[in-house]
């Protein structure tokens, strides 16, 4: 079954080859580094890293408190991160600048030739794989040199679980390469044993991410943006997908004839549409800023967050926050990071990706869930007309995300002892 898969994947070499071309026209980097995504890496240092895969920002992010706290446990580790988006490349410089023995690199492609590479390179001590990224070629060669690997912070959604089942033999092999599989929720390892994983490599930790770290700037940023724009409400949509923008757009003139100095705030979650979603919001508004410019204008009525690593910080800036992800297809964005500073979440009825987070912190009364964009209307009509209401379910958002924090000292000591053998 990995033989075929094997030759599928060489198959659609070019394809993927043009698809980087394709995303390099909007985003540059994608055209950049291509060989570290055949195996074609230099070796990082004499020593021997810890291989750890976060494949975009979220993870990433999630990730960086346990990474900080094992370079501070062993100043002489080298670590060597790797990602498959340029954006999550981006996040690992900022997050890690002052770290010399952390590096990065691109993930290489899931093909026999590639990995093999890359693991001839480096000949790392082990591989910690944040969430679920499952590569079948990544995980046998790793099996057959010993190499232990990690999964961590892994969830499985219904969804998922359905998509796995259909290549059951590729799916119960990959999972028995595993040496320990570190789960979120009971229900996310029972879906990972239903799929084949052995009972005795399952741990369930809680999630990683309400361990998130708010970096030292992010509130004195949100509160002198904050300054600028006044006692006016504000509305946030972050971590947007395409079609989402359009959707909340459609309801401002609703908005704005019962509130007519809001200013809504977008952030859309892929940095190649920024310039995309500026031009359509200018089509709702004369007064539409973007945050590269450096500038805010009082009158502005959209502000575009068009920076990377500042959707913390915006959410911070906000009276109330939708996230995105949720109207779409795609199963919900994070809803953690807006809880993280204590603003109330709505978001839509996909939510699968944080399908036990989701209705723990709408039962908080943190959070409320919108089935489309006329009931979202009718709530934010609803709370933006209460401002004590939205302060209230801000504070019950940040109570919940306090309250489940934890994860990272588990998923650390099972780092110690099955990459690290400490």
């Amino acid at each position: 079954m990995r033989t075929i898969y094997s030759c599928i994947f060489y198959f659609l070499t070019p394809l993927m080859l043009f698809k980087l071309w394709l995303r390099g026209r909007k985003a540059p980097a994608y055209r950049q580094r291509i060989g570290e995504r055949f195996g074609f890496a230099s070796k990082v240092s004499d020593n021997p890293p810890l291989w750890v895969h976060a494949v975009s920002v979220g993870e990433c992010v999630a990730i960086a408190p346990v990474l900080k706290q094992l370079m501070t446990l062993y100043p002489q580790l080298t670590i060597l991160v790797t990602t498959s988006t340029p954006t999550g490349a981006d996040r690992v410089a900022k997050l890690f600048a002052e770290y010399n023995q952390l590096w990065h690199q691109y993930c290489p492609y899931d093909q026999p030739g590639s990995v093999a590479r890359f693991l001839r390179a480096h000949k790392p001590l082990g591989l910690l794989i944040v969430e679920t990224e499952l590569w079948p070629n990544m995980l046998a060669q790793c099996h057959g040199k010993n190499i232990p690997v990690l999964l961590a912070n892994a969830r499985m959604s219904d969804k998922s679980a359905r998509g796995y089942a259909k290549v059951a033999g590729l799916t119960a092999q990959m999972l028995q390469h595993l040496d320990l599989l570190v789960a979120q929720y009971t229900s996310d390892g029972e879906r990972f044993l239903n799929l084949g994983l052995d009972a005795k490599k399952l741990l369930i930790s809680g999630s990683i991410k309400f361990d998130l770290q708010i970096a030292e700037n992010t509130l004195p940023q949100a509160t002198e943006l904050r300054r600028q724009i006044g006692s006016r409400p504000v509305l946030i949509l972050g971590s947007s997908h395409n079609t989402e923008e359009l959707g909340v757009l459609e309801l401002l003139a609703d908005l704005w004839q019962q509130f007519a100095d809001l200013l809504l705030i977008i952030v859309p979650r892929h940095p190649e549409r920024f310039s995309e979603v500026a031009e359509l919001a200018q089509k709702y508004s004369k007064h539409v800023v973007r945050r590269s410019s450096g500038q805010f204008d009082p009158q502005c009525q959209i502000y575009i967050g068009d920076t990377m690593g500042e959707l913390s910080m915006l959410y911070a800036v906000a009276d109330l926050t939708i996230v995105g992800g949720s109207f779409v297809a795609v199963g919900g964005q994070s809803p953690l990071e807006p809880a993280s500073v204590a603003k109330g979440v709505l978001m839509g009825p996909q939510q699968y990706n944080f399908s036990v987070i989701c209705p723990q912190l709408e039962a908080a009364q943190g959070m409320l869930s919108c089935s489309d964009y006329r009931q979202l209307l009718k709530q934010l009509q609803r709370l933006l007309a209460e401002p004590e209401r939205m302060q209230e379910m801000g504070l019950r958002a940040e109570k919940y995300f306090l309250s489940q924090r934890g994860a990272t000292t588990i998923l650390l000591q099972q780092i110690q002892s099955v990459l690290l053998k400490k």
